[in-house]
């Protein structure tokens, strides 16, 4: 991993462990909430107690995700070895040090409530603020310094390519929680191995299984102005998609949005696709066709025994015609449209 992404993942890490030792030369490992704050990573305590023996002492900070867990025979029938997980980690080497400026303090506090806490609900830190001046003093922030980071990405780069290709179609059928991310995380890390049928594109765009937070603000901007979003400010419409069954999404060259498409399920009887929209200059090229296709294959929609479209636009039309209400109501196994 490079050095925006191995940072990237300890900030958003729910918590991150702290190893050092103390003095007398005694283990130390701590799960801790850690926020990253310009060239650091800071996390907070009680100003006494074990984590104060552990300022100026080496250290390394670790974070890591599981992407997916690979079993033995999406690869091979009989044996086991070939079992595996796939993740990222990242690891900081530095020296705690014990932060005193009342400001820097309370920028980590409050990076921290952003963090643990966004919906807000309460008054901003400040460290001169009589709310918060008396405890910004008392806490005990440390942090370590960010100069020595390294990441690592195991994502079957080692693997052959007709492998990979395997491997993220049988977690495309799987369905397992952070299986259809991973297929986005897999083709990124391996660009040279073929793209399963289910992600085919027009030349120029390529499909995305699992749109979020990323991605939000982006979508949002091309479903303002449509008919179905009128009124709409493009905070709801953020929160909207990120709150669907199913989302998935297309880039071109550059890496842009330029189409997006997303379901609600009720995960056995019935689906609702919405906010099926193609950016001007690809209108007409398939793309649409390429997004439904892949929604309606998508497997937390596995179960679906009616798929009904409830919006369907090419970005720039201002009309409810056909691209409009009620263009596709289908069985999912026939991928019927109407």
């Amino acid at each position: 991993m490079d050095r925006a992404d191995a940072i990237a993942l300890l900030a958003r890490a729910p918590v991150v462990h702290v190893a050092s030792t103390t003095p007398e030369g005694e283990p130390v490992l701590r799960v801790v909430h850690g926020v990253v704050v310009g060239d650091h990573l800071l996390f907070h305590g009680a100003p006494a107690g074990e984590k104060m023996e552990l300022v100026g002492r080496p250290a390394v900070v670790s974070a890591e995700e599981i992407v997916a867990s690979i079993p033995s025979y999406f690869v091979d029938p009989e044996r086991a070895c070939p079992a595996t997980t796939l993740y990222r980690s990242t690891q900081v080497h530095g020296t705690i040090e014990r932060i005193e400026a009342p400001r820097v303090k309370a920028t980590m506090l409050a990076a921290l409530m952003q963090k643990y806490q966004p919906e807000g609900g309460y008054v901003p830190i400040d460290a001169e603020h009589p709310l918060y001046k008396k405890a910004v003093r008392g806490v005990l922030v440390l942090g370590v310094s960010l100069e020595r980071i390294d990441g690592k990405a195991k994502l079957a780069q080692n693997r052959a390519p007709a492998e990979i290709t395997r491997m993220m179609e049988l977690l495309w059928a799987r369905g397992a929680p952070g299986d259809v991310a991973a297929v986005d995380l897999l083709r990124a890390a391996n660009p040279s191995a073929p793209a399963p049928s289910f992600l085919e594109a027009p030349e120029g765009a390529e499909l995305a299984c699992a749109l979020g937070e990323a991605e939000a603000d982006e979508a949002a901007a091309m479903l303002v102005g449509t008919y179905w979003c009128e009124g709409a400010m493009p905070a709801r419409i953020r929160v909207g998609l990120l709150g669907s069954s199913a989302w998935v999404g297309a880039r071109d060259r550059s890496g842009a949005l330029v189409g997006t498409a997303r379901a609600l399920a009720d995960g056995a009887r019935r689906a609702w696709m919405y906010d099926v929209i193609v950016a001007d200059a690809w209108r007409g090229r398939g793309l649409g066709r390429a997004l439904v296709r892949l929604l309606l294959d998508h497997p937390r929609c596995a179960a679906w025994r009616r798929c009904f479209c409830v919006r369907v636009m090419q970005r720039g039309s201002t009309s409810r015609s056909a691209s409009g209400r009620g263009m596709c109501s289908g069985r999912r196994g026939a991928r019927s449209t109407r």
